[in-house]
Protein backbone atom coordinates (compact mmCIF):
# COMPACT_ATOMS: atom_id res chain seq x y z
CA UNK A 1 0.00 0.00 0.00
CA UNK A 2 3.06 2.19 0.98
CA UNK A 3 4.44 1.71 -2.51
CA UNK A 4 1.03 2.85 -4.06
CA UNK A 5 0.86 5.45 -2.10
CA UNK A 6 3.87 7.42 -2.73
CA UNK A 7 3.32 6.34 -6.67
CA UNK A 8 0.07 8.34 -6.71
CA UNK A 9 1.39 11.17 -4.62
CA UNK A 10 -0.82 10.10 -1.67
CA UNK A 11 -0.05 12.35 1.40
CA UNK A 12 -1.56 11.17 5.03
CA UNK A 13 -2.48 13.82 7.50
CA UNK A 14 -1.22 14.67 10.70
CA UNK A 15 -2.54 16.87 13.48
CA UNK A 16 0.11 18.28 15.39
CA UNK A 17 -1.27 19.81 18.73
CA UNK A 18 0.35 22.55 20.89
CA UNK A 19 0.00 26.03 22.16
CA UNK A 20 3.55 26.84 21.52
CA UNK A 21 4.35 28.27 17.89
CA UNK A 22 7.86 27.39 17.75
CA UNK A 23 7.02 23.53 18.65
CA UNK A 24 4.44 23.31 16.28
CA UNK A 25 6.68 25.01 13.70
CA UNK A 26 9.89 22.54 14.72
CA UNK A 27 7.46 19.29 14.01
CA UNK A 28 5.99 21.42 11.29
CA UNK A 29 9.67 21.31 9.23
CA UNK A 30 10.57 17.47 10.53
CA UNK A 31 7.35 15.86 9.16
CA UNK A 32 6.23 18.13 5.96
CA UNK A 33 8.60 16.21 3.84
CA UNK A 34 6.52 12.93 3.51
CA UNK A 35 2.87 14.57 5.39
CA UNK A 36 0.49 17.00 5.09
CA UNK A 37 0.12 19.10 8.62
CA UNK A 38 -2.92 20.74 10.25
CA UNK A 39 -2.32 22.53 13.34
CA UNK A 40 -4.12 23.35 16.42
CA UNK A 41 -2.54 25.83 19.11
CA UNK A 42 -4.85 23.69 21.87
CA UNK A 43 -7.31 20.73 22.86
CA UNK A 44 -10.43 22.71 22.32
CA UNK A 45 -9.89 23.91 18.82
CA UNK A 46 -8.26 20.12 17.80
CA UNK A 47 -11.36 18.98 18.71
CA UNK A 48 -13.22 21.16 16.67
CA UNK A 49 -10.93 20.16 13.53
CA UNK A 50 -11.73 16.30 14.65
CA UNK A 51 -15.37 16.90 14.94
CA UNK A 52 -15.51 18.90 11.60
CA UNK A 53 -13.87 16.05 9.75
CA UNK A 54 -12.94 18.03 7.14
CA UNK A 55 -9.93 16.02 6.63
CA UNK A 56 -9.05 12.34 7.33
CA UNK A 57 -6.56 12.60 10.15
CA UNK A 58 -4.12 9.46 10.60
CA UNK A 59 -2.26 10.80 13.26
CA UNK A 60 -2.58 13.02 16.39
CA UNK A 61 0.78 14.66 18.12
CA UNK A 62 -0.72 15.81 21.39
CA UNK A 63 0.85 18.55 24.20
CA UNK A 64 -0.17 17.57 27.42
CA UNK A 65 -0.17 21.08 29.03
CA UNK A 66 -2.47 23.45 27.28
CA UNK A 67 -4.76 26.25 28.03
CA UNK A 68 -8.76 25.76 27.80
CA UNK A 69 -8.72 22.25 27.11
CA UNK A 70 -5.25 19.65 27.97
CA UNK A 71 -4.05 16.52 26.31
CA UNK A 72 -5.52 14.34 28.90
CA UNK A 73 -9.31 16.18 27.96
CA UNK A 74 -8.91 14.72 24.38
CA UNK A 75 -7.93 11.70 25.43
CA UNK A 76 -10.70 11.13 27.18
CA UNK A 77 -13.20 12.47 24.65
CA UNK A 78 -11.20 10.47 21.94
CA UNK A 79 -11.65 7.35 23.87
CA UNK A 80 -15.22 8.09 24.18
CA UNK A 81 -16.13 8.70 20.69
CA UNK A 82 -16.44 5.56 18.61
CA UNK A 83 -16.27 7.53 15.32
CA UNK A 84 -12.64 9.07 16.51
CA UNK A 85 -11.13 6.36 19.28
CA UNK A 86 -9.59 4.56 16.62
CA UNK A 87 -6.80 7.62 15.58
CA UNK A 88 -3.68 6.95 17.02
CA UNK A 89 -1.95 9.35 19.49
CA UNK A 90 1.46 10.29 20.16
CA UNK A 91 1.89 12.24 23.13
CA UNK A 92 4.43 15.16 23.25
CA UNK A 93 5.67 15.22 27.20
CA UNK A 94 9.14 15.71 29.58
CA UNK A 95 7.27 13.72 32.14
CA UNK A 96 7.80 10.06 32.60
CA UNK A 97 4.62 10.02 35.21
CA UNK A 98 2.16 11.75 32.37
CA UNK A 99 3.98 9.60 29.75
CA UNK A 100 2.42 6.23 31.86
CA UNK A 101 -0.70 8.13 32.76
CA UNK A 102 -1.39 8.43 28.90
CA UNK A 103 -0.58 5.23 27.61
CA UNK A 104 -3.19 4.10 30.11
CA UNK A 105 -5.75 6.37 28.67
CA UNK A 106 -5.33 4.91 25.14
CA UNK A 107 -1.93 6.81 23.61
CA UNK A 108 -0.25 4.78 21.28
CA UNK A 109 3.36 6.24 22.28
CA UNK A 110 4.90 9.54 23.04
CA UNK A 111 7.72 11.66 22.25
CA UNK A 112 9.91 13.06 24.92
CA UNK A 113 10.34 17.19 24.54
CA UNK A 114 12.92 19.14 23.39
CA UNK A 115 12.71 17.49 19.78
CA UNK A 116 16.25 17.25 18.88
CA UNK A 117 15.62 14.23 17.32
CA UNK A 118 14.30 14.41 14.22
CA UNK A 119 14.81 11.21 12.33
CA UNK A 120 13.53 8.97 15.49
CA UNK A 121 10.52 11.47 15.29
CA UNK A 122 9.83 10.96 11.28
CA UNK A 123 10.32 6.97 12.09
CA UNK A 124 8.15 6.55 15.22
CA UNK A 125 5.21 8.90 13.37
CA UNK A 126 5.72 6.52 10.50
CA UNK A 127 5.64 3.39 12.53
CA UNK A 128 2.32 3.99 14.36
CA UNK A 129 0.59 5.28 11.47
CA UNK A 130 1.57 1.87 9.72
CA UNK A 131 0.45 -0.28 12.97
CA UNK A 132 -2.92 1.39 13.18
CA UNK A 133 -3.69 1.48 9.15
CA UNK A 134 -3.17 -2.75 9.27
CA UNK A 135 -5.05 -3.07 12.57
CA UNK A 136 -7.69 -0.65 10.93
CA UNK A 137 -7.62 -2.96 7.42
CA UNK A 138 -7.94 -5.95 9.94
CA UNK A 139 -10.38 -5.37 11.83
CA UNK A 140 -12.59 -4.15 8.76
CA UNK A 141 -11.86 -7.57 7.56
CA UNK A 142 -11.80 -9.25 11.08
CA UNK A 143 -15.99 -9.03 11.51
CA UNK A 144 -19.20 -9.52 9.59
CA UNK A 145 -20.17 -5.74 9.23
CA UNK A 146 -23.93 -6.68 9.37
CA UNK A 147 -24.00 -9.17 12.62
CA UNK A 148 -20.88 -8.12 14.46
CA UNK A 149 -19.90 -12.07 14.37
CA UNK A 150 -16.35 -13.06 12.97
CA UNK A 151 -15.62 -13.54 9.43
CA UNK A 152 -14.66 -16.77 8.16
CA UNK A 153 -11.15 -16.73 7.73
CA UNK A 154 -10.47 -14.93 11.31
CA UNK A 155 -12.97 -17.54 12.69
CA UNK A 156 -10.94 -20.27 11.79
CA UNK A 157 -7.80 -18.54 12.96
CA UNK A 158 -8.62 -17.58 16.57
CA UNK A 159 -9.97 -21.13 16.93
CA UNK A 160 -7.31 -22.55 15.81
CA UNK A 161 -5.04 -20.27 18.49
CA UNK A 162 -7.31 -20.87 21.31
CA UNK A 163 -6.80 -24.69 20.47
CA UNK A 164 -3.13 -24.13 21.15
CA UNK A 165 -4.70 -23.87 24.78
CA UNK A 166 -7.78 -25.80 24.65
CA UNK A 167 -6.23 -29.07 23.50
CA UNK A 168 -7.51 -31.53 26.10
CA UNK A 169 -11.46 -29.60 26.64
CA UNK A 170 -14.08 -31.41 24.48
CA UNK A 171 -15.72 -29.02 22.17
CA UNK A 172 -18.31 -28.47 19.63
CA UNK A 173 -19.07 -27.85 16.22
CA UNK A 174 -21.79 -26.16 15.22
CA UNK A 175 -24.20 -24.67 12.75
CA UNK A 176 -27.08 -23.00 12.26
CA UNK A 177 -29.12 -22.43 8.66
CA UNK A 178 -32.36 -20.00 8.82
CA UNK A 179 -34.52 -21.99 6.52
CA UNK A 180 -35.95 -20.63 3.15
CA UNK A 181 -33.99 -17.12 4.06
CA UNK A 182 -34.33 -16.35 0.44
CA UNK A 183 -37.85 -16.18 0.96
CA UNK A 184 -37.88 -13.47 3.61
CA UNK A 185 -35.84 -11.09 1.36
CA UNK A 186 -38.78 -11.86 -1.64
CA UNK A 187 -41.54 -11.36 0.79
CA UNK A 188 -40.83 -8.75 3.26
CA UNK A 189 -37.42 -6.94 1.40
CA UNK A 190 -33.66 -7.18 1.50
CA UNK A 191 -34.17 -4.29 4.56
CA UNK A 192 -36.14 -6.91 6.74
CA UNK A 193 -33.99 -10.17 6.11
CA UNK A 194 -30.86 -7.93 7.10
CA UNK A 195 -32.56 -7.29 9.77
CA UNK A 196 -33.43 -10.70 10.67
CA UNK A 197 -29.19 -11.33 10.24
CA UNK A 198 -28.87 -8.40 12.81
CA UNK A 199 -30.91 -9.85 15.51
CA UNK A 200 -30.12 -13.29 15.05
CA UNK A 201 -25.51 -12.15 15.10
CA UNK A 202 -26.67 -10.57 18.38
CA UNK A 203 -28.43 -13.04 20.09
CA UNK A 204 -25.59 -15.36 19.19
CA UNK A 205 -23.09 -12.93 20.36
CA UNK A 206 -25.17 -13.11 23.52
CA UNK A 207 -24.59 -16.84 23.75
CA UNK A 208 -21.00 -16.33 24.90
CA UNK A 209 -21.93 -14.18 28.06
CA UNK A 210 -24.13 -17.65 29.09
CA UNK A 211 -21.94 -20.17 27.18
CA UNK A 212 -18.22 -20.59 26.58
CA UNK A 213 -18.52 -19.69 22.31
CA UNK A 214 -17.27 -17.31 19.48
CA UNK A 215 -18.97 -17.42 16.46
CA UNK A 216 -18.97 -16.44 12.49
CA UNK A 217 -21.48 -15.56 9.68
CA UNK A 218 -20.04 -18.22 6.95
CA UNK A 219 -22.30 -17.02 4.47
CA UNK A 220 -25.68 -15.36 3.97
CA UNK A 221 -28.34 -17.41 6.18
CA UNK A 222 -25.24 -19.96 7.74
CA UNK A 223 -23.69 -19.54 11.08
CA UNK A 224 -21.07 -21.20 12.45
CA UNK A 225 -20.40 -21.57 16.26
CA UNK A 226 -17.64 -23.08 18.49
CA UNK A 227 -18.67 -24.04 21.88
CA UNK A 228 -17.21 -25.94 25.07
CA UNK A 229 -19.13 -29.28 24.99
CA UNK A 230 -22.78 -29.72 26.10
CA UNK A 231 -24.96 -32.78 26.83
CA UNK A 232 -28.06 -31.20 25.57
CA UNK A 233 -28.64 -28.19 23.25
CA UNK A 234 -32.25 -28.13 23.45
CA UNK A 235 -32.24 -25.17 26.29
CA UNK A 236 -29.60 -23.29 24.49
CA UNK A 237 -31.11 -22.33 21.37
CA UNK A 238 -35.25 -22.46 22.16
CA UNK A 239 -34.52 -19.54 23.22
CA UNK A 240 -32.73 -18.34 20.74
CA UNK A 241 -35.79 -18.77 18.36
CA UNK A 242 -38.36 -17.67 20.45
CA UNK A 243 -36.36 -14.33 20.95
CA UNK A 244 -35.90 -13.90 17.13
CA UNK A 245 -39.52 -14.50 16.81
CA UNK A 246 -40.50 -11.97 18.88
CA UNK A 247 -37.79 -9.30 17.70
CA UNK A 248 -38.63 -9.43 14.47
CA UNK A 249 -42.36 -10.01 14.22
CA UNK A 250 -42.62 -12.52 11.34
CA UNK A 251 -44.43 -15.62 10.49
CA UNK A 252 -42.03 -17.81 12.32
CA UNK A 253 -38.22 -18.29 11.42
CA UNK A 254 -37.23 -21.65 11.41
CA UNK A 255 -33.77 -22.42 12.20
CA UNK A 256 -31.77 -25.61 11.57
CA UNK A 257 -29.28 -26.48 13.65
CA UNK A 258 -26.24 -29.21 13.01
CA UNK A 259 -24.26 -30.16 15.88
CA UNK A 260 -21.03 -32.12 15.89
CA UNK A 261 -20.23 -32.95 19.18
CA UNK A 262 -17.00 -33.64 20.96
CA UNK A 263 -14.81 -33.24 17.75
CA UNK A 264 -11.76 -35.05 16.69
CA UNK A 265 -9.26 -32.77 17.29
CA UNK A 266 -6.53 -34.58 15.05
CA UNK A 267 -8.53 -33.38 11.65
CA UNK A 268 -8.05 -29.83 10.50
CA UNK A 269 -10.84 -27.25 11.73
CA UNK A 270 -12.60 -26.51 8.94
CA UNK A 271 -13.51 -30.47 8.63
CA UNK A 272 -15.42 -30.19 11.68
CA UNK A 273 -18.05 -27.25 10.35
CA UNK A 274 -18.18 -29.10 7.19
CA UNK A 275 -19.31 -32.28 9.11
CA UNK A 276 -21.78 -30.22 11.26
CA UNK A 277 -22.98 -28.16 8.08
CA UNK A 278 -23.47 -31.90 6.69
CA UNK A 279 -25.05 -32.64 9.43
CA UNK A 280 -27.27 -29.50 9.25
CA UNK A 281 -28.41 -30.16 5.55
CA UNK A 282 -29.53 -33.49 6.31
CA UNK A 283 -32.96 -32.46 8.07
CA UNK A 284 -33.45 -29.37 5.18
CA UNK A 285 -36.93 -30.13 4.41
CA UNK A 286 -37.99 -32.54 7.46
CA UNK A 287 -40.27 -30.27 9.40
CA UNK A 288 -40.08 -33.55 12.82
CA UNK A 289 -36.93 -32.17 13.47
CA UNK A 290 -34.91 -29.01 14.24
CA UNK A 291 -31.96 -30.16 15.74
CA UNK A 292 -29.72 -33.13 14.27
CA UNK A 293 -25.98 -34.73 15.33
CA UNK A 294 -23.19 -36.01 13.44
CA UNK A 295 -22.43 -39.41 13.64
CA UNK A 296 -19.53 -40.85 12.02
CA UNK A 297 -21.67 -44.07 10.90
CA UNK A 298 -23.71 -41.90 8.75
CA UNK A 299 -21.04 -39.19 7.80
CA UNK A 300 -19.29 -42.52 6.17
CA UNK A 301 -22.60 -42.84 4.59
CA UNK A 302 -22.69 -39.53 2.69
CA UNK A 303 -18.86 -39.82 2.21
CA UNK A 304 -19.63 -43.19 -0.10
CA UNK A 305 -23.11 -41.58 -1.83
CA UNK A 306 -21.13 -38.33 -2.53
CA UNK A 307 -18.46 -40.95 -4.14
CA UNK A 308 -21.09 -42.57 -6.39
CA UNK A 309 -22.40 -39.37 -7.59
CA UNK A 310 -18.88 -38.30 -8.41
CA UNK A 311 -18.53 -41.07 -10.19
CA UNK A 312 -21.76 -41.63 -12.59
CA UNK A 313 -19.99 -39.61 -15.57
CA UNK A 314 -17.08 -42.14 -15.85
CA UNK A 315 -19.02 -45.59 -14.71
CA UNK A 316 -21.26 -44.32 -17.76
CA UNK A 317 -18.43 -43.33 -20.48
CA UNK A 318 -16.70 -46.69 -19.19
CA UNK A 319 -19.95 -48.62 -19.69
CA UNK A 320 -19.26 -49.98 -15.49
CA UNK A 321 -23.71 -50.08 -15.32
CA UNK A 322 -24.13 -53.29 -16.51
CA UNK A 323 -27.65 -53.72 -18.19
CA UNK A 324 -28.97 -57.60 -16.77
CA UNK A 325 -32.06 -58.98 -17.80
CA UNK A 326 -34.45 -61.10 -16.34
CA UNK A 327 -37.62 -62.99 -18.37
CA UNK A 328 -40.86 -62.83 -18.34
CA UNK A 329 -43.28 -65.57 -18.91
CA UNK A 330 -46.61 -66.08 -20.03
CA UNK A 331 -48.16 -68.99 -17.86
CA UNK A 332 -51.53 -69.62 -19.30
CA UNK A 333 -51.17 -71.86 -22.05
CA UNK A 334 -49.97 -75.42 -21.50
CA UNK A 335 -46.70 -74.27 -20.91
CA UNK A 336 -44.83 -71.20 -19.98
CA UNK A 337 -43.60 -69.05 -22.72
CA UNK A 338 -41.43 -66.40 -23.02
CA UNK A 339 -42.96 -62.96 -23.60
CA UNK A 340 -40.17 -60.54 -22.84
CA UNK A 341 -37.92 -59.71 -20.00
CA UNK A 342 -37.46 -56.20 -17.79
CA UNK A 343 -33.60 -54.34 -18.14
CA UNK A 344 -32.43 -54.12 -14.73
CA UNK A 345 -28.68 -52.38 -13.74
CA UNK A 346 -25.84 -53.59 -12.25
CA UNK A 347 -22.97 -51.64 -11.06
CA UNK A 348 -19.38 -53.01 -11.38
CA UNK A 349 -17.54 -50.19 -9.98
CA UNK A 350 -13.48 -50.96 -10.65
CA UNK A 351 -12.38 -50.19 -7.11
CA UNK A 352 -15.81 -50.66 -4.68
CA UNK A 353 -16.77 -53.80 -6.79
CA UNK A 354 -20.74 -54.84 -7.42
CA UNK A 355 -22.74 -52.21 -5.93
CA UNK A 356 -26.14 -53.08 -4.71
CA UNK A 357 -29.13 -51.02 -7.34
CA UNK A 358 -30.17 -50.53 -3.31
CA UNK A 359 -27.20 -48.28 -2.66
CA UNK A 360 -27.78 -45.89 -5.71
CA UNK A 361 -31.15 -46.07 -7.83
CA UNK A 362 -32.59 -44.01 -4.55
CA UNK A 363 -29.70 -41.83 -4.19
CA UNK A 364 -29.75 -40.59 -8.17
CA UNK A 365 -33.54 -40.23 -7.85
CA UNK A 366 -33.65 -38.07 -5.14
CA UNK A 367 -31.23 -35.75 -6.91
CA UNK A 368 -32.02 -35.92 -10.81
CA UNK A 369 -29.10 -37.96 -11.60
CA UNK A 370 -31.72 -41.04 -12.55
CA UNK A 371 -32.34 -39.66 -16.21
CA UNK A 372 -28.62 -39.72 -17.05
CA UNK A 373 -28.66 -43.86 -16.04
CA UNK A 374 -32.10 -44.38 -17.48
CA UNK A 375 -30.99 -42.65 -20.45
CA UNK A 376 -28.07 -45.29 -20.92
CA UNK A 377 -30.12 -48.09 -20.16
CA UNK A 378 -32.54 -47.39 -22.75
CA UNK A 379 -29.63 -47.13 -25.11
CA UNK A 380 -28.74 -50.62 -23.72
CA UNK A 381 -31.75 -52.14 -24.47
CA UNK A 382 -32.66 -50.98 -27.65
CA UNK A 383 -29.05 -52.32 -29.09
CA UNK A 384 -29.44 -55.89 -27.46
CA UNK A 385 -32.73 -56.14 -28.72
CA UNK A 386 -32.09 -55.26 -32.26
CA UNK A 387 -29.22 -58.14 -31.70
CA UNK A 388 -31.03 -60.65 -30.25
CA UNK A 389 -33.36 -60.11 -33.50
CA UNK A 390 -30.58 -60.09 -36.01
CA UNK A 391 -29.04 -63.19 -34.32
CA UNK A 392 -31.84 -65.24 -33.74
CA UNK A 393 -34.55 -63.94 -35.69
CA UNK A 394 -36.85 -63.11 -32.47
CA UNK A 395 -38.32 -60.07 -31.14
CA UNK A 396 -38.02 -60.06 -27.09
CA UNK A 397 -39.70 -56.81 -25.86
CA UNK A 398 -37.76 -55.34 -22.85
CA UNK A 399 -39.14 -53.61 -19.98
CA UNK A 400 -37.39 -50.47 -19.00
CA UNK A 401 -37.84 -47.52 -16.17
CA UNK A 402 -38.92 -44.07 -16.93
CA UNK A 403 -38.43 -41.96 -14.17
CA UNK A 404 -40.40 -39.19 -12.71
CA UNK A 405 -37.96 -36.66 -14.29
CA UNK A 406 -38.22 -38.30 -17.58
CA UNK A 407 -41.83 -37.86 -17.44
CA UNK A 408 -41.29 -34.57 -17.20
CA UNK A 409 -38.82 -33.79 -19.79
CA UNK A 410 -40.49 -32.05 -23.14
CA UNK A 411 -38.35 -33.94 -25.60
CA UNK A 412 -39.01 -37.54 -23.77
CA UNK A 413 -40.87 -39.05 -26.98
CA UNK A 414 -38.42 -37.53 -29.24
CA UNK A 415 -35.66 -39.22 -27.52
CA UNK A 416 -37.17 -42.73 -27.53
CA UNK A 417 -38.82 -42.25 -31.22
CA UNK A 418 -34.59 -41.43 -32.05
CA UNK A 419 -33.80 -44.16 -30.33
CA UNK A 420 -35.93 -46.47 -31.69
CA UNK A 421 -35.20 -45.25 -35.48
CA UNK A 422 -31.32 -45.80 -34.81
CA UNK A 423 -32.02 -49.52 -33.93
CA UNK A 424 -34.69 -50.35 -36.03
CA UNK A 425 -37.03 -50.70 -33.80
CA UNK A 426 -41.01 -50.37 -33.64
CA UNK A 427 -42.67 -48.33 -29.86
CA UNK A 428 -44.03 -52.04 -29.17
CA UNK A 429 -40.29 -53.54 -28.72
CA UNK A 430 -39.60 -50.90 -25.97
CA UNK A 431 -42.30 -51.04 -22.76
CA UNK A 432 -42.19 -48.05 -20.49
CA UNK A 433 -42.75 -48.68 -16.85
CA UNK A 434 -43.45 -46.09 -14.64
CA UNK A 435 -43.77 -46.50 -10.96
CA UNK A 436 -47.53 -46.34 -8.99
CA UNK A 437 -46.13 -43.64 -7.11
CA UNK A 438 -45.12 -41.27 -9.99
CA UNK A 439 -49.14 -41.01 -10.97
CA UNK A 440 -50.21 -40.31 -7.05
CA UNK A 441 -47.53 -37.07 -7.60
CA UNK A 442 -49.20 -35.33 -10.65
CA UNK A 443 -51.71 -37.84 -11.51
CA UNK A 444 -53.06 -34.99 -14.58
CA UNK A 445 -49.52 -34.41 -15.83
CA UNK A 446 -48.47 -37.51 -16.03
CA UNK A 447 -51.50 -38.82 -17.60
CA UNK A 448 -51.07 -36.28 -20.80
CA UNK A 449 -47.86 -37.36 -20.86
CA UNK A 450 -48.29 -41.50 -21.03
CA UNK A 451 -51.34 -40.69 -23.53
CA UNK A 452 -48.99 -38.95 -25.87
CA UNK A 453 -46.32 -42.19 -25.69
CA UNK A 454 -49.57 -44.45 -25.89
CA UNK A 455 -50.69 -42.51 -29.30
CA UNK A 456 -47.18 -43.26 -30.70
CA UNK A 457 -47.50 -46.79 -29.73
CA UNK A 458 -45.75 -47.35 -26.64
CA UNK A 459 -47.23 -49.98 -24.42
CA UNK A 460 -47.24 -48.58 -20.29
CA UNK A 461 -46.56 -50.57 -17.31
CA UNK A 462 -47.61 -49.43 -14.29
CA UNK A 463 -44.79 -50.79 -11.66
CA UNK A 464 -45.08 -51.53 -8.47
CA UNK A 465 -48.98 -51.67 -7.85
CA UNK A 466 -49.89 -51.30 -4.48
CA UNK A 467 -46.61 -50.01 -2.72
CA UNK A 468 -48.32 -46.95 -3.13
CA UNK A 469 -51.16 -44.83 -2.13
CA UNK A 470 -53.39 -44.98 -5.62
CA UNK A 471 -57.15 -44.32 -5.03
CA UNK A 472 -59.36 -47.18 -6.64
CA UNK A 473 -61.18 -43.89 -8.62
CA UNK A 474 -58.07 -43.08 -10.22
CA UNK A 475 -56.72 -46.67 -11.61
CA UNK A 476 -59.84 -46.17 -13.65
CA UNK A 477 -58.82 -42.85 -15.44
CA UNK A 478 -54.92 -43.66 -15.96
CA UNK A 479 -53.79 -44.60 -19.31
CA UNK A 480 -52.10 -48.13 -19.10
CA UNK A 481 -51.66 -51.55 -20.58
CA UNK A 482 -50.28 -53.56 -18.00
CA UNK A 483 -50.36 -53.61 -14.46
CA UNK A 484 -47.29 -55.06 -12.33
CA UNK A 485 -48.01 -56.27 -9.17
CA UNK A 486 -45.76 -55.58 -6.34
CA UNK A 487 -43.45 -58.82 -5.06
CA UNK A 488 -44.67 -58.21 -1.86
CA UNK A 489 -48.02 -59.47 -2.66
CA UNK A 490 -46.64 -62.48 -4.32
CA UNK A 491 -43.82 -62.94 -0.96
CA UNK A 492 -47.07 -63.11 1.29
CA UNK A 493 -49.46 -64.82 -0.46
CA UNK A 494 -49.73 -68.41 1.06
CA UNK A 495 -48.87 -66.96 4.79
CA UNK A 496 -52.58 -66.35 5.07
CA UNK A 497 -56.51 -65.93 3.51
CA UNK A 498 -56.53 -61.88 3.15
CA UNK A 499 -53.21 -61.94 1.72
CA UNK A 500 -54.42 -64.50 -1.21
CA UNK A 501 -57.66 -62.48 -1.55
CA UNK A 502 -55.93 -59.41 -2.26
CA UNK A 503 -53.69 -60.57 -4.82
CA UNK A 504 -56.69 -61.84 -6.45
CA UNK A 505 -58.19 -58.59 -5.81
CA UNK A 506 -55.35 -57.16 -7.84
CA UNK A 507 -55.50 -59.48 -10.60
CA UNK A 508 -59.38 -58.54 -10.98
CA UNK A 509 -59.07 -55.10 -11.19
CA UNK A 510 -56.61 -55.60 -14.01
CA UNK A 511 -59.34 -57.58 -16.07
CA UNK A 512 -61.97 -55.14 -14.51
CA UNK A 513 -60.07 -52.47 -16.58
CA UNK A 514 -58.85 -54.69 -19.66
CA UNK A 515 -55.66 -54.63 -18.84
CA UNK A 516 -52.58 -57.39 -18.74
CA UNK A 517 -51.39 -58.01 -14.91
CA UNK A 518 -47.42 -59.27 -14.30
CA UNK A 519 -46.55 -60.71 -11.39
CA UNK A 520 -43.08 -59.72 -9.73
CA UNK A 521 -40.79 -62.29 -7.27
CA UNK A 522 -41.89 -65.74 -8.40
CA UNK A 523 -40.19 -68.25 -6.56
CA UNK A 524 -41.75 -71.24 -5.68
CA UNK A 525 -43.71 -73.35 -8.11
CA UNK A 526 -46.89 -73.19 -5.58
CA UNK A 527 -46.85 -69.87 -6.33
CA UNK A 528 -46.80 -70.24 -10.81
CA UNK A 529 -49.85 -72.53 -9.74
CA UNK A 530 -52.03 -70.22 -7.65
CA UNK A 531 -51.86 -67.40 -9.86
CA UNK A 532 -52.13 -69.43 -12.98
CA UNK A 533 -55.60 -70.35 -11.59
CA UNK A 534 -56.17 -66.57 -10.25
CA UNK A 535 -55.60 -65.69 -14.32
CA UNK A 536 -52.39 -63.94 -14.12
CA UNK A 537 -50.97 -63.55 -17.25
CA UNK A 538 -47.42 -63.22 -16.72
CA UNK A 539 -45.06 -63.63 -14.03
CA UNK A 540 -41.23 -62.88 -13.39
CA UNK A 541 -38.88 -64.41 -10.64
CA UNK A 542 -36.10 -66.60 -9.52
CA UNK A 543 -38.63 -69.33 -10.20
CA UNK A 544 -37.52 -69.14 -13.99
CA UNK A 545 -34.36 -66.82 -13.44
CA UNK A 546 -32.12 -64.12 -11.65
CA UNK A 547 -31.29 -60.94 -13.56
CA UNK A 548 -28.23 -62.48 -16.00
CA UNK A 549 -26.58 -60.67 -18.44
CA UNK A 550 -27.44 -60.92 -21.80
CA UNK A 551 -25.32 -63.85 -22.94
CA UNK A 552 -26.82 -65.87 -20.04
CA UNK A 553 -30.11 -64.78 -21.36
CA UNK A 554 -29.89 -66.46 -24.69
CA UNK A 555 -30.33 -70.00 -23.49
CA UNK A 556 -34.32 -68.78 -22.57
CA UNK A 557 -34.55 -67.18 -26.38
CA UNK A 558 -33.39 -70.94 -28.41
CA UNK A 559 -35.54 -72.65 -25.79
CA UNK A 560 -38.02 -70.33 -26.81
CA UNK A 561 -37.60 -70.82 -30.54
CA UNK A 562 -37.71 -74.71 -30.11
CA UNK A 563 -40.93 -74.30 -28.68
CA UNK A 564 -42.16 -72.37 -31.23
CA UNK A 565 -40.77 -75.21 -33.84
CA UNK A 566 -42.45 -78.15 -32.15
CA UNK A 567 -45.14 -76.22 -32.54
CA UNK A 568 -44.88 -75.70 -36.27
CA UNK A 569 -44.93 -72.15 -36.30
CA UNK A 570 -42.05 -69.42 -37.55
CA UNK A 571 -39.87 -67.47 -35.33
Amino acid sequence: METYRKTNGLRQRILVVDDEFINREILGNILSRDYEITYAENGKEAWEQLQDRKYHISLILLDLLMPEMDGFQVLERLKDNETLKNIPVIVMTSEDSAEVQSIRMGAADFITKPYDMPEVILARCQRIIELYEDKSIIRSAEKDELTGLYSREFFYEYIRQLETYNDRRPIDAIVLNIDHFHMINEMYGRTVGDEVLRRTGAILLGLADRYSCIGCRIDADTFYLYMDHQDSYEGVFTPLQEELDRLTQLPRIRFRIGVYPEVDKSIPVEQWFDHAKMTCDRIRGDYTRQLYYYSKEQNEADLYHERLINDIEEAIRNRDFLVFFQPKYAIQGIEPRLRSAEALVRWKHPELGMISPGDFIPLFESNGLIQKLDHYVWKEAAHQIREWKSDFGIEVPISVNVSRIDIYDPELKEKLLHLLEENGLAPEDLLLEITESAYSDDAQGLIEVVNDLRDSGFRIEMDDFGSGYSSLNMITTIPIDVLKMDMKFIRDMNKGEKNRKMVEMVVEIAKFLDVGVVAEGVEEENQLVTLKDMGCDVIQGYYFSKPVPAKEFEPFIREEIEKREREGGTC
